[in-house]
Protein backbone atom coordinates (compact mmCIF):
# COMPACT_ATOMS: atom_id res chain seq x y z
CA UNK A 1 0.00 0.00 0.00
CA UNK A 2 3.37 2.31 -0.07
CA UNK A 3 5.87 2.91 -2.63
CA UNK A 4 9.78 1.67 -1.85
CA UNK A 5 12.22 3.44 -3.34
CA UNK A 6 15.81 2.11 -3.05
CA UNK A 7 18.89 4.54 -3.94
CA UNK A 8 20.31 1.41 -5.51
CA UNK A 9 18.13 1.68 -8.47
CA UNK A 10 19.21 3.74 -11.81
CA UNK A 11 16.16 5.85 -11.72
CA UNK A 12 16.73 6.73 -8.46
CA UNK A 13 16.50 10.69 -8.19
CA UNK A 14 13.80 10.60 -11.01
CA UNK A 15 11.41 7.81 -8.85
CA UNK A 16 11.67 10.93 -6.20
CA UNK A 17 10.95 13.51 -7.77
CA UNK A 18 8.31 12.13 -9.35
CA UNK A 19 6.52 11.42 -6.05
CA UNK A 20 4.83 14.92 -5.69
CA UNK A 21 3.92 14.87 -9.41
CA UNK A 22 0.10 15.81 -9.91
CA UNK A 23 -1.81 15.27 -12.83
CA UNK A 24 -1.66 17.70 -15.66
CA UNK A 25 -5.72 17.45 -16.32
CA UNK A 26 -6.84 17.60 -12.88
CA UNK A 27 -4.82 20.95 -12.29
CA UNK A 28 -6.56 22.54 -15.59
CA UNK A 29 -9.56 21.28 -14.47
CA UNK A 30 -9.61 23.00 -11.43
CA UNK A 31 -7.77 26.23 -12.76
CA UNK A 32 -10.51 26.26 -15.01
CA UNK A 33 -13.18 26.64 -12.42
CA UNK A 34 -11.38 28.55 -10.44
CA UNK A 35 -10.45 31.47 -13.25
CA UNK A 36 -14.41 31.32 -13.89
CA UNK A 37 -14.94 31.82 -9.90
CA UNK A 38 -12.68 35.02 -9.36
CA UNK A 39 -14.03 36.12 -13.22
CA UNK A 40 -17.51 35.81 -11.40
CA UNK A 41 -16.79 37.72 -8.20
CA UNK A 42 -14.99 40.39 -9.94
CA UNK A 43 -17.78 41.08 -11.97
CA UNK A 44 -21.06 40.28 -9.60
CA UNK A 45 -19.21 40.89 -5.97
CA UNK A 46 -21.41 39.36 -3.07
CA UNK A 47 -24.52 38.16 -5.55
CA UNK A 48 -22.12 35.50 -6.73
CA UNK A 49 -20.23 35.13 -3.03
CA UNK A 50 -23.11 34.20 -1.96
CA UNK A 51 -24.11 31.93 -4.74
CA UNK A 52 -20.70 30.12 -4.71
CA UNK A 53 -21.16 29.81 -1.31
CA UNK A 54 -24.63 28.53 -0.83
CA UNK A 55 -23.30 25.79 -3.88
CA UNK A 56 -19.61 24.45 -2.29
CA UNK A 57 -20.75 24.80 1.40
CA UNK A 58 -24.61 23.26 0.65
CA UNK A 59 -25.79 26.08 2.63
CA UNK A 60 -29.18 27.99 2.40
CA UNK A 61 -28.46 31.84 3.36
CA UNK A 62 -31.50 34.52 3.44
CA UNK A 63 -28.98 37.17 2.07
CA UNK A 64 -24.87 37.94 2.41
CA UNK A 65 -25.46 39.69 5.80
CA UNK A 66 -25.43 35.99 6.99
CA UNK A 67 -22.06 35.44 6.16
CA UNK A 68 -21.04 37.93 8.42
CA UNK A 69 -20.14 36.25 12.04
CA UNK A 70 -20.68 38.83 14.76
CA UNK A 71 -17.57 39.23 17.94
CA UNK A 72 -20.20 38.18 19.97
CA UNK A 73 -20.80 35.17 18.53
CA UNK A 74 -16.61 35.21 18.39
CA UNK A 75 -16.55 35.79 22.16
CA UNK A 76 -19.43 33.37 22.69
CA UNK A 77 -17.46 30.24 21.23
CA UNK A 78 -14.56 31.06 23.59
CA UNK A 79 -16.41 31.41 26.50
CA UNK A 80 -17.90 28.34 26.36
CA UNK A 81 -15.33 26.23 25.33
CA UNK A 82 -14.23 23.00 27.62
CA UNK A 83 -11.68 24.34 30.34
CA UNK A 84 -8.51 21.81 28.43
CA UNK A 85 -9.11 23.14 25.29
CA UNK A 86 -9.65 27.09 26.34
CA UNK A 87 -6.21 26.60 28.11
CA UNK A 88 -4.55 24.38 25.22
CA UNK A 89 -5.48 27.53 23.06
CA UNK A 90 -4.15 30.03 25.17
CA UNK A 91 -1.13 28.27 26.05
CA UNK A 92 -0.15 27.89 22.18
CA UNK A 93 -1.42 31.65 21.77
CA UNK A 94 0.91 32.64 24.29
CA UNK A 95 4.05 30.81 22.93
CA UNK A 96 3.80 31.55 19.40
CA UNK A 97 3.09 35.36 20.26
CA UNK A 98 6.56 35.53 22.72
CA UNK A 99 8.02 33.33 19.34
CA UNK A 100 7.20 35.93 16.90
CA UNK A 101 8.51 38.88 19.42
CA UNK A 102 11.56 37.56 19.38
CA UNK A 103 11.61 36.90 15.55
CA UNK A 104 10.44 41.20 15.10
CA UNK A 105 13.67 41.78 17.15
CA UNK A 106 15.85 39.67 15.35
CA UNK A 107 14.21 41.71 12.17
CA UNK A 108 15.97 44.63 13.77
CA UNK A 109 12.87 45.38 16.44
CA UNK A 110 10.47 46.06 13.26
CA UNK A 111 11.31 49.62 13.50
CA UNK A 112 12.33 52.54 11.34
CA UNK A 113 16.47 52.77 10.69
CA UNK A 114 18.62 55.15 9.48
CA UNK A 115 22.34 56.55 9.64
CA UNK A 116 24.38 59.24 7.73
CA UNK A 117 27.35 58.87 5.85
CA UNK A 118 30.66 60.69 5.49
CA UNK A 119 28.72 62.95 2.87
CA UNK A 120 25.72 63.80 5.00
CA UNK A 121 23.33 61.82 3.51
CA UNK A 122 20.80 60.03 5.35
CA UNK A 123 19.75 56.48 4.00
CA UNK A 124 17.84 54.03 5.50
CA UNK A 125 13.73 52.57 5.83
CA UNK A 126 10.57 53.02 6.94
CA UNK A 127 9.20 49.86 8.13
CA UNK A 128 5.37 49.32 8.48
CA UNK A 129 2.67 46.78 9.71
CA UNK A 130 0.23 46.54 6.86
CA UNK A 131 -2.96 48.26 6.64
CA UNK A 132 -5.53 45.17 6.07
CA UNK A 133 -4.69 41.29 6.15
CA UNK A 134 -6.94 38.30 4.79
CA UNK A 135 -6.25 34.94 6.61
CA UNK A 136 -7.92 32.00 4.84
CA UNK A 137 -8.90 29.22 7.72
CA UNK A 138 -9.07 25.53 5.96
CA UNK A 139 -12.64 24.49 7.21
CA UNK A 140 -13.30 21.31 4.54
CA UNK A 141 -12.09 18.03 6.12
CA UNK A 142 -10.74 19.09 9.46
CA UNK A 143 -11.01 22.39 11.21
CA UNK A 144 -8.12 24.23 11.98
CA UNK A 145 -8.15 26.82 15.29
CA UNK A 146 -4.13 26.43 15.22
CA UNK A 147 -4.38 27.97 11.84
CA UNK A 148 -6.22 31.30 13.46
CA UNK A 149 -3.28 31.41 16.23
CA UNK A 150 -0.27 30.75 13.24
CA UNK A 151 -1.32 33.94 11.49
CA UNK A 152 -2.95 36.12 12.82
CA UNK A 153 -0.68 36.38 15.73
CA UNK A 154 2.59 37.21 13.68
CA UNK A 155 0.40 39.86 11.27
CA UNK A 156 -0.83 41.29 14.65
CA UNK A 157 2.84 41.28 16.08
CA UNK A 158 3.98 42.68 12.66
CA UNK A 159 1.70 46.03 13.64
CA UNK A 160 -1.28 45.38 10.66
CA UNK A 161 -3.83 47.19 11.49
CA UNK A 162 -6.77 44.81 10.71
CA UNK A 163 -7.13 41.69 10.40
CA UNK A 164 -9.79 39.59 8.54
CA UNK A 165 -10.63 35.90 8.54
CA UNK A 166 -12.53 33.67 6.00
CA UNK A 167 -13.46 30.10 6.99
CA UNK A 168 -16.16 27.48 5.41
CA UNK A 169 -18.87 26.71 7.26
CA UNK A 170 -20.33 23.28 5.46
CA UNK A 171 -23.95 23.54 5.66
CA UNK A 172 -23.87 26.35 7.39
CA UNK A 173 -22.06 25.11 11.00
CA UNK A 174 -18.77 26.91 11.98
CA UNK A 175 -16.61 25.38 14.41
CA UNK A 176 -16.90 26.99 17.60
CA UNK A 177 -13.34 26.69 18.66
CA UNK A 178 -11.92 28.78 14.91
CA UNK A 179 -14.37 31.11 16.35
CA UNK A 180 -12.77 31.03 19.74
CA UNK A 181 -9.31 30.89 18.36
CA UNK A 182 -10.40 34.04 16.73
CA UNK A 183 -11.62 35.72 19.45
CA UNK A 184 -8.34 35.05 21.27
CA UNK A 185 -6.16 36.34 18.91
CA UNK A 186 -8.09 39.32 18.02
CA UNK A 187 -9.22 39.01 14.89
CA UNK A 188 -11.30 42.19 13.35
CA UNK A 189 -14.23 40.67 11.25
CA UNK A 190 -14.67 37.05 10.13
CA UNK A 191 -16.78 35.74 7.61
CA UNK A 192 -17.95 32.07 6.61
CA UNK A 193 -17.12 32.32 3.22
CA UNK A 194 -14.55 29.21 1.83
CA UNK A 195 -12.36 28.17 -0.90
CA UNK A 196 -11.67 30.14 -4.43
CA UNK A 197 -14.72 32.46 -3.93
CA UNK A 198 -13.22 33.50 -0.63
CA UNK A 199 -9.73 34.27 -2.16
CA UNK A 200 -11.57 36.43 -5.14
CA UNK A 201 -13.64 38.41 -2.57
CA UNK A 202 -10.23 39.52 -0.45
CA UNK A 203 -8.22 40.43 -3.55
CA UNK A 204 -11.05 42.32 -5.00
CA UNK A 205 -13.21 43.31 -2.31
CA UNK A 206 -17.17 43.48 -2.47
CA UNK A 207 -20.18 45.36 -0.59
CA UNK A 208 -19.67 42.66 2.06
CA UNK A 209 -16.04 41.81 2.03
CA UNK A 210 -13.07 44.31 2.17
CA UNK A 211 -10.18 44.28 0.35
CA UNK A 212 -7.03 43.32 1.70
CA UNK A 213 -3.44 44.19 1.36
CA UNK A 214 -2.23 40.53 1.86
CA UNK A 215 -3.81 36.59 1.64
CA UNK A 216 -2.37 34.42 3.95
CA UNK A 217 -3.13 30.77 4.86
CA UNK A 218 -2.89 27.11 3.73
CA UNK A 219 -6.36 25.73 1.80
CA UNK A 220 -6.95 23.13 -0.82
CA UNK A 221 -5.69 23.21 -4.91
CA UNK A 222 -8.55 25.45 -5.79
CA UNK A 223 -7.16 27.96 -2.81
CA UNK A 224 -4.08 28.09 -4.21
CA UNK A 225 -4.87 28.06 -7.64
CA UNK A 226 -6.92 31.52 -6.56
CA UNK A 227 -3.98 32.51 -4.94
CA UNK A 228 -1.67 32.27 -7.99
CA UNK A 229 -4.19 33.53 -10.48
CA UNK A 230 -4.73 36.83 -8.31
CA UNK A 231 -0.95 37.35 -7.32
CA UNK A 232 0.13 40.94 -8.52
CA UNK A 233 -3.48 42.47 -7.45
CA UNK A 234 -3.02 41.07 -4.11
CA UNK A 235 -0.10 39.99 -1.95
CA UNK A 236 0.12 36.25 -1.20
CA UNK A 237 2.18 34.31 1.33
CA UNK A 238 2.69 31.67 -0.94
CA UNK A 239 1.56 28.80 -3.03
CA UNK A 240 0.84 25.96 -0.91
CA UNK A 241 0.36 22.43 -1.60
CA UNK A 242 -0.73 19.20 -0.18
CA UNK A 243 1.23 18.64 3.58
CA UNK A 244 4.18 16.62 3.62
CA UNK A 245 6.66 15.31 6.12
CA UNK A 246 10.36 13.80 5.39
CA UNK A 247 11.05 11.33 8.53
CA UNK A 248 14.70 10.12 8.88
CA UNK A 249 14.48 7.24 10.94
CA UNK A 250 17.52 4.58 12.46
CA UNK A 251 17.29 2.07 14.66
CA UNK A 252 17.17 3.77 17.61
CA UNK A 253 13.18 5.34 17.02
CA UNK A 254 10.59 2.81 18.19
CA UNK A 255 9.15 1.46 14.64
CA UNK A 256 5.61 2.65 16.18
CA UNK A 257 6.17 6.15 16.63
CA UNK A 258 7.94 6.64 12.80
CA UNK A 259 4.40 5.05 11.79
CA UNK A 260 2.39 7.29 13.88
CA UNK A 261 3.88 10.25 12.63
CA UNK A 262 3.13 9.44 9.04
CA UNK A 263 -0.31 8.88 9.82
CA UNK A 264 -0.52 12.39 11.78
CA UNK A 265 0.46 13.97 8.10
CA UNK A 266 -1.36 11.73 6.09
CA UNK A 267 -4.57 11.96 7.54
CA UNK A 268 -4.75 15.88 6.49
CA UNK A 269 -6.06 15.21 2.95
CA UNK A 270 -5.59 12.53 0.70
CA UNK A 271 -3.08 14.41 -1.37
CA UNK A 272 -0.76 14.65 1.74
CA UNK A 273 2.56 13.01 1.35
CA UNK A 274 4.51 10.95 4.12
CA UNK A 275 7.98 10.03 3.19
CA UNK A 276 10.14 7.77 5.24
CA UNK A 277 14.15 7.57 4.40
CA UNK A 278 16.60 4.71 5.96
CA UNK A 279 19.73 3.55 5.77
CA UNK A 280 18.77 0.65 7.17
CA UNK A 281 16.36 -2.57 6.00
CA UNK A 282 14.92 -3.79 8.76
CA UNK A 283 14.18 -0.45 9.97
CA UNK A 284 11.97 -0.20 6.11
CA UNK A 285 11.09 -3.46 6.95
CA UNK A 286 9.57 -2.55 10.40
CA UNK A 287 8.06 0.65 9.48
CA UNK A 288 6.04 -1.62 6.55
CA UNK A 289 4.71 -3.70 9.04
CA UNK A 290 3.88 -2.13 11.22
CA UNK A 291 1.56 0.03 8.71
CA UNK A 292 -0.80 -2.92 7.92
CA UNK A 293 -0.78 -3.65 11.66
CA UNK A 294 -2.25 0.00 12.69
CA UNK A 295 -4.00 1.43 10.04
CA UNK A 296 -6.88 -0.67 11.12
CA UNK A 297 -7.43 1.67 14.35
CA UNK A 298 -7.04 4.88 12.17
CA UNK A 299 -9.99 7.09 12.40
CA UNK A 300 -9.52 8.73 9.44
CA UNK A 301 -8.25 5.33 7.81
CA UNK A 302 -9.63 5.89 4.10
CA UNK A 303 -7.65 9.47 3.63
CA UNK A 304 -4.11 7.79 5.21
CA UNK A 305 -4.25 5.12 3.15
CA UNK A 306 -4.99 7.01 0.08
CA UNK A 307 -2.38 9.48 0.90
CA UNK A 308 0.18 6.81 1.76
CA UNK A 309 -0.84 4.47 -1.56
CA UNK A 310 -0.63 7.64 -4.15
CA UNK A 311 2.11 9.43 -2.55
CA UNK A 312 4.08 7.89 0.31
CA UNK A 313 7.19 6.01 -0.13
CA UNK A 314 9.81 4.09 2.14
CA UNK A 315 13.14 4.96 0.56
CA UNK A 316 16.19 3.08 2.01
CA UNK A 317 19.64 4.71 1.30
CA UNK A 318 23.25 3.54 1.67
CA UNK A 319 24.00 6.01 4.65
CA UNK A 320 22.93 8.79 6.36
CA UNK A 321 25.18 10.93 4.50
CA UNK A 322 23.14 10.24 1.18
CA UNK A 323 19.89 10.45 3.30
CA UNK A 324 20.75 14.02 3.42
CA UNK A 325 21.21 14.41 -0.27
CA UNK A 326 17.94 12.93 -0.38
CA UNK A 327 16.21 15.46 1.88
CA UNK A 328 18.06 18.47 0.14
CA UNK A 329 16.59 17.77 -2.98
CA UNK A 330 13.01 16.84 -1.92
CA UNK A 331 13.10 20.20 0.30
CA UNK A 332 10.05 19.40 2.26
CA UNK A 333 7.69 21.40 4.55
CA UNK A 334 8.25 19.20 7.32
CA UNK A 335 11.66 17.18 8.19
CA UNK A 336 11.19 15.26 11.68
CA UNK A 337 15.30 13.27 12.24
CA UNK A 338 14.51 10.70 14.38
CA UNK A 339 17.74 9.17 14.62
CA UNK A 340 21.09 9.44 16.88
CA UNK A 341 23.09 12.54 16.72
CA UNK A 342 19.53 14.14 15.24
CA UNK A 343 21.17 17.89 16.11
CA UNK A 344 24.71 17.16 14.14
CA UNK A 345 22.71 15.85 11.10
CA UNK A 346 20.29 19.27 11.38
CA UNK A 347 23.16 21.49 10.80
CA UNK A 348 23.69 20.03 7.31
CA UNK A 349 20.13 20.46 6.17
CA UNK A 350 20.13 23.52 3.80
CA UNK A 351 16.47 23.09 2.34
CA UNK A 352 13.16 22.38 4.90
CA UNK A 353 10.20 24.40 5.45
CA UNK A 354 10.72 23.24 9.78
CA UNK A 355 13.26 20.96 11.23
CA UNK A 356 12.02 18.58 13.99
CA UNK A 357 15.53 16.93 16.08
CA UNK A 358 14.82 14.41 17.29
CA UNK A 359 12.40 11.72 17.59
CA UNK A 360 10.41 13.06 21.12
CA UNK A 361 10.32 16.10 18.75
CA UNK A 362 7.04 15.86 17.22
CA UNK A 363 5.65 17.94 13.62
CA UNK A 364 2.35 17.85 15.59
CA UNK A 365 4.22 19.83 18.07
CA UNK A 366 4.96 22.64 15.36
CA UNK A 367 1.42 22.40 13.89
CA UNK A 368 -0.06 23.43 17.24
CA UNK A 369 2.18 24.77 20.29
CA UNK A 370 6.06 24.95 19.89
CA UNK A 371 5.94 28.64 18.57
CA UNK A 372 7.18 29.02 14.75
CA UNK A 373 3.95 29.47 12.63
CA UNK A 374 2.67 26.22 11.12
CA UNK A 375 2.15 27.80 7.67
CA UNK A 376 5.32 26.30 5.57
CA UNK A 377 7.08 26.60 2.20
CA UNK A 378 5.27 23.09 0.32
CA UNK A 379 6.27 20.86 -2.85
CA UNK A 380 10.04 21.91 -3.04
CA UNK A 381 9.40 25.34 -2.50
CA UNK A 382 11.80 25.39 0.90
CA UNK A 383 14.01 25.88 -1.54
CA UNK A 384 13.52 29.87 -1.50
CA UNK A 385 10.82 30.10 0.60
CA UNK A 386 10.66 30.38 4.34
CA UNK A 387 8.01 29.82 6.87
CA UNK A 388 5.23 32.80 7.25
CA UNK A 389 6.36 35.33 10.27
CA UNK A 390 6.35 38.81 11.04
CA UNK A 391 8.26 39.88 8.26
CA UNK A 392 5.73 38.70 5.71
CA UNK A 393 3.37 41.38 7.39
CA UNK A 394 5.72 44.38 7.01
CA UNK A 395 6.43 46.85 4.01
CA UNK A 396 10.05 48.53 3.63
CA UNK A 397 10.14 51.73 2.26
CA UNK A 398 13.53 53.05 1.18
CA UNK A 399 14.62 56.38 2.11
CA UNK A 400 17.45 58.68 1.00
CA UNK A 401 18.10 62.69 1.83
CA UNK A 402 21.06 63.40 0.22
CA UNK A 403 23.72 66.55 1.61
CA UNK A 404 24.17 69.84 -0.36
CA UNK A 405 28.05 67.88 -0.88
CA UNK A 406 26.67 64.45 -1.25
CA UNK A 407 23.61 65.92 -3.83
CA UNK A 408 26.69 66.63 -6.19
CA UNK A 409 29.02 64.04 -5.57
CA UNK A 410 26.21 61.40 -5.92
CA UNK A 411 24.53 63.43 -9.13
CA UNK A 412 27.55 63.32 -11.05
CA UNK A 413 27.90 59.53 -9.92
CA UNK A 414 24.73 58.91 -11.63
CA UNK A 415 25.05 61.04 -14.58
CA UNK A 416 27.66 59.16 -16.17
CA UNK A 417 25.99 55.63 -15.67
CA UNK A 418 22.76 57.00 -17.24
CA UNK A 419 24.97 58.54 -19.89
CA UNK A 420 26.44 54.92 -20.40
CA UNK A 421 22.75 53.13 -20.25
CA UNK A 422 21.26 55.98 -23.05
CA UNK A 423 18.69 57.17 -20.53
CA UNK A 424 19.60 60.76 -21.42
CA UNK A 425 16.72 62.25 -19.17
CA UNK A 426 17.91 61.20 -16.22
CA UNK A 427 21.68 62.53 -17.16
CA UNK A 428 20.33 65.58 -17.41
CA UNK A 429 18.43 65.83 -14.19
CA UNK A 430 21.63 64.74 -12.16
CA UNK A 431 23.45 66.82 -13.94
CA UNK A 432 21.54 70.11 -13.02
CA UNK A 433 22.64 69.22 -9.44
CA UNK A 434 25.76 68.12 -9.79
CA UNK A 435 27.32 71.40 -11.76
CA UNK A 436 28.31 74.08 -9.71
Amino acid sequence: MINFLDSKKKNFYEEILSLGVFSGENTENISASVSKIIADIKRAGDEKLLEYTNLFDQRVEVSVDSLIIEKKTLEGAYLGLDAKIKKALQIAHDRVWFYHERQLEACGSGLNWSYEDDQGNVLGQLVRGMERVGIYVPGGKAAYPSTVIMTAIPARVAGVREIIVCVPAPRGVCNKTVLAAAHLCGVDRVFSIGGAQAIAALAFGTNLVPKVDKIVGPGNLYVAKAKEKLFGRVGIDMIAGPSEVVIVADHTVDPLWVVQDMFAQAEHDELAQAIVISASQNVIDNVRQTIEEKIKDEQRRGIIEDALKDRGALIKVRDLEEALKVVNLLSPEHLQLSIKDAAAFAKNVENAGAVFVGASTTEAVGDYAAGPSHVLPTSGTARFSSPLGVYDFQTRTSMIECSEEGSKSLNKTASIIALEEGLFSHSKSATLRSEE
